[in-house]
Parts: structure tokens; C-alpha cells; sequence
């Protein structure tokens, strides 16, 4: 009897490792899932703050499916971050500056590729089907993507340790806790 309990639990075992291992979807490195009730705090936008008009007569006729005054615009909030002129998105203006010519040539030296993102989502896909985690991990849902990822990642003290040696300027960091 108990050699059958044994043979059915092996056979159970057996069906949720293949069953954690047949995924035709794209492999998540990452899990960032609730298991609570609680609101999804990645899936709330922060909105730009409500401002109250001068006149209410000059507000714009409410359409809906148009973006709002206070629509997140991520595009237009990084140029503005960065120096840049917002309008010059909204006109479609993709003219190169004078100012940032030098910087352009020296970043396009060795060519562009047109298809870059592409070609990375691809290459990035094929890496994050080979580096899935083992069958225990696939099945209780643990994250791999910092295991899977660590022979790309910086040694950022190593780094900030060699350029101080070499007797260049670095912008300060937080301490190595591996250091202590």
C-alpha cells in the first residue's frame, strides 16, 4: 500500500513539474504580483496637479478620448528635465540643436542601427527563455531576474573605486555594504 501512495505522489510530483515547465508565454523574470486584496500600486498613473483657471471661460470643450490638461506626458516632462524645449515635441521639430551636434556625432560613431529595439526585445526574450530559473522556482513563483541578470550587472564600487584611483573626478555614492 504505501508503495502505491509513494508511485501517486511521484506521479502528482512529476505533473506540476511538467506543468511549471510548459509555458508557451513570455518567461516573467520579474514577479511582481500582489497576493493581497489591497489596490495595485503599479497600476496607479500619477496625474500632474489640478490647477484652477484664471477665467473658466477659457477652458477648452471637454472631448472625450482627447488627452487631459493634467494627462501624465513622460515624453515632454524628460526634455523638460533634461534642458529641453517641450514645445519642439509638440510641433514634431526633430531638428538636432547646434549646441548638441558635437554630442550626437561622437554617440553615432560607429553607425545606428534602425531597428535597435527590436532587435534587443528579441535577444532579450531568447536570454529570459534560456534563464527561466529551475522547476522549483518556476513552480512557487520565486524571482530569478536579479540571479538571471547578474553577469551583465556593475560592480558600481568596483567602478566608482577604479576611476577614483586613476585620479578622476566622481560623483559621490552610497557606501559599499559589502565593504563594512
Amino acid at each position: 500500500m504505501r508503495a502505491v501512495w509513494s508511485r501517486m505522489g511521484g506521479a502528482v510530483f512529476l505533473a506540476l513539474m511538467l506543468c511549471a515547465c510548459a509555458r508557451d508565454r513570455a518567461p516573467q523574470l520579474m514577479n511582481l504580483r500582489s497576493e493581497t486584496r489591497g489596490p495595485d500600486e503599479f497600476g496607479i498613473l500619477p496625474t500632474k496637479p489640478l490647477e484652477l483657471p484664471e477665467d473658466f471661460a477659457a477652458l477648452p470643450e471637454p472631448s472625450p478620448g482627447e488627452p487631459s490638461r493634467t494627462d501624465p506626458t513622460p515624453h515632454a516632462d524628460a526634455i523638460v528635465a533634461l534642458g529641453g524645449n517641450p514645445a519642439a515635441l509638440a510641433r514634431g521639430d526633430v531638428a538636432v540643436g547646434a549646441a548638441d551636434a558635437a554630442m550626437l556625432a561622437v554617440a553615432t560613431r560607429f553607425g545606428v542601427a534602425p531597428d535597435i529595439r527590436g532587435q534587443l526585445a528579441a535577444e532579450d526574450l531568447e536570454f529570459r527563455r534560456r534563464n527561466t530559473g529551475r522547476p522549483l522556482e518556476r513552480l512557487f513563483n520565486v524571482t530569478v531576474y536579479y540571479k538571471a541578470y547578474q553577469s551583465q550587472s556593475l560592480d558600481q564600487h568596483g567602478e566608482l573605486a577604479k576611476w577614483r584611483a586613476r585620479g578622476l573626478r566622481t560623483n559621490s555614492a552610497p557606501p559599499d555594504p559589502e565593504a563594512n
